[in-house]
């Protein structure tokens, strides 16, 4: 039962357009870091930044993968990120064994 022991992420980044989710999710899958990534546009962020608030429209990309791929993940989002400080979050998911199957065979 080797799934039992293997842990699966979900990482979330959030981009400031189309170019940039594209750029990064197409990296990610042909390199096999991930099995998949969705893009979500049009989300509203509202945060802080430089002691003010601030709001912009973005894009969320939601990606799967293994966590041991997480560190690798994060150092090639921020050579492609734009953002001086890039949201890279991940959690631990859990899912159907078919489901975690596949993610593990495409993510290497």
């Amino acid at each position: 039962m080797e799934n039992k022991k293997m842990k699966y992420i979900s990482i979330f980044v959030t981009v400031p357009n189309v170019n940039v989710a594209n750029k990064i999710t197409e990296f990610l899958v042909e390199k096999k870091l991930v099995a998949c990534v969705n893009i979500i546009p049009k989300i509203k962020s509202v945060y802080w930044w430089e002691n003010k608030v601030c709001k912009s429209n973005e894009h969320l990309l939601v990606a799967k993968t293994i966590k041991s791929n997480f560190n690798k993940i994060v150092k090639e989002v921020k050579k492609i990120h734009p953002y001086e400080v890039p949201e890279i979050v991940c959690v631990d998911i859990k899912a159907n064994k078919d489901y975690l199957m596949w993610i593990k065979e495409y993510a290497k």
